[in-house]
């Protein structure tokens, strides 16, 4: 697909980034593209480039400056924080300014982080976290959060290609379903699920198509603070293979850390109709739990295009040395 230095500078506000992306433009696939994007970024872009693409983002919590360089940036970015301005009081507000103030006094550019399906408190923990790195510790890091960005703003593109002009005709960028944060809001305050086996076909969403719940049964409880991130398929062959090395072929939709009742926030955004393929859910067990035997567990499952319309909720019932799931509507 052919793209502009306008349709890249969406994805990473960098000027040199969008630049060489339009000169590497068309791509054959998503995956080419990221593939290229990482290259250019990590290779290509110097360290004023990447100040530049950081000073893109607003702060964590705040709208985007009126000075923005891009409108579809700045409606992106309120889609990425929809999570923890849903889950946002006035006081975690005001903490998360007053954490990011200091911390751009310090490092001298904004708290940069992947914020889709991040919950405010998550969000405050993990810049907390970061605050007492060393600054060329933190620059890197900030570097790789924006590639994650990027990411997902390349998949997004794609997808506004894709399924132009029809689907987004209907559903401008500024006011699709991921940034009805209200909604988003009161599926992150439901108290359970609904019951397992049965399909849900509905025509205006009020939580993402593709959610998960991961219980600990060695404890008999939810286990909170998991690592947990969606990916799609967009490989050369049309599936993965059991075979066949399918490195490369995985592109991230979403990252999330499951909550005190073993949820995890948005993997992707609430849309009417999930894009038909194959997509993987992996949980970081081993990090969870350092002495088990799961290093890690991923679930890859397909969504047909009968099926689009349907809610998948994939939950993990986990122990340190066995686990099993099931899929509940």
């Amino acid at each position: 697909m052919a793209f502009d230095d306008k349709d890249f500078l969406a994805c990473c506000g960098s000027s040199k980034f969008a630049m060489e992306m339009a000169l590497a433009s068309p791509f054959s696939s998503l995956q080419a593209a990221v593939t290229t994007a990482r290259d250019i970024w990590f290779n290509k872009v110097d360290v004023n480039g990447w100040l530049e693409a950081f000073d893109a983002h607003p702060q964590i919590g705040k709208s985007a400056p009126s000075n923005h360089k891009s409108e579809t940036s700045a409606q992106w970015s309120k889609g990425e924080q929809s999570t923890a301005l849903a889950t946002a009081t006035n006081s975690s507000l005001q903490e998360l300014s007053d954490w990011n103030a200091r911390y751009r006094q310090k490092f001298g550019f904004v708290f940069l982080i992947c914020a889709s399906g991040r919950s405010t408190s998550e969000i405050l923990a993990e810049l907390k976290k970061r605050y007492p790195n060393r600054p060329i510790v933190e620059f890197e890091i900030a570097a790789n959060e924006q590639m994650k960005i990027t990411e997902l703003r390349l998949a997004k593109l794609f997808d506004t290609k894709a399924e132009a002009p029809s689907a987004y005709n209907q559903h401008p960028i500024g006011n699709r379903a991921e940034d009805r944060v209200s909604i988003i809001g009161a599926h992150l305050t439901a108290t359970s699920e609904s019951p397992a086996g049965k399909t849900s076909q509905v025509t205006a969403r009020t939580r993402p198509p593709i959610t998960t719940h991961v219980l600990d049964v060695s404890e008999g409880r939810p286990a909170a603070g998991m690592d947990v991130k969606l990916d799609k398929w967009v490989g050369k062959q049309s599936r993965p293979s059991f075979d066949e090395n399918d490195i490369g072929g995985w592109v991230l939709q979403g990252f999330s850390t499951t909550d005190k009742d073993g949820r995890s926030g948005q993997l992707m955004g609430i849309v009417d109709a999930v894009n038909p393929g194959i997509y993987r859910i992996s949980f970081n067990t081993g990090k969870y739990c350092p002495g088990g035997f799961f290093p890690y567990v991923s679930l890859v499952f397909e969504i047909r295009e009968t099926q689009k319309s349907e809610h998948f909720h994939v939950p993990l019932l986990f122990s340190p040395f066995s686990f099993t799931t099931y899929r509940g509507s």
